[in-house]
């Protein structure tokens, strides 16, 4: 369903990796790692569509992302390592107008479960400025809770979590695995996550993968 073939990174005047490739079907998951510098939040922009490639294609369902466009960007969910969350908002309103920016049905009911599911009940009319850097990022990936787009690309999703909201967001990502989705992440930790098959991609900086 997403296929990579020979994809090359440059930037400046340095190579970042070159001949990267894989493909990932229904229910599996790729884990990205490599050295800080090896490129992989490049890579996973140019998964999402916001960095081209010097070199190589990528294929969603068998077609060019750069041709789907806007279809493909539909069928994607990409969180990254910045929370892109508003300081001044609470999480429960930080949830609805992310709903709202991409044009998706949420209510306040089901959006206040999403926020108790990642551990912040009784936070969820609090100004996001007074959480800790771990409650921000739940309020980030609350959204993975209501979340049905088939590809989901997260940039280091466990940082800055203990262990029992790694815990959780590590279901998150089992239960959108068995609903057939596909997943591509990048982190620093091993954490077990229930799929049917998980791969592993390691970047080799300035060479091949």
């Amino acid at each position: 369903m997403l296929e990579v073939s020979n994809l090359e990174c440059i930037r400046g005047e340095r190579r970042l990796f070159a001949g990267v490739g894989f493909r990932l079907d229904a229910g599996e998951m790729l884990y990205l790692q490599g050295a800080n510098g090896s490129g992989k939040t490049s890579l996973l922009r140019m998964l999402c569509s916001l960095s081209p490639a010097e070199e190589g294609e990528i294929r969603w369902r068998g077609e060019l992302i750069g041709k789907l466009g806007e279809d493909y960007r539909r069928e994607l969910c990409y969180l990254g390592h910045l929370n892109a969350i508003k300081e001044e908002l609470t999480p429960l309103e930080n949830l609805l107008a992310s709903a709202r920016l991409a044009d998706e049905a949420l209510d306040e009911g089901a959006a206040l479960d999403a926020l108790e599911q990642v551990g912040l009940a009784g936070r969820e009319d609090l100004a996001c400025r007074y959480l800790s850097q771990g409650q921000k990022r739940r309020v980030a990936l609350a959204r993975l809770v209501n979340e049905r787009r088939a590809l989901w690309v997260l940039d280091e999703p466990y940082v800055a979590l203990d262990s029992s909201a790694i815990e959780r967001v590590a279901g998150l990502i089992g239960a959108h695995l068995q609903r057939g989705g596909l997943a591509v992440l990048t982190t620093h930790q091993a954490v077990a996550v229930a799929a049917g098959k998980i791969c592993e991609l390691v970047l080799a900086p300035g060479g091949r993968a």
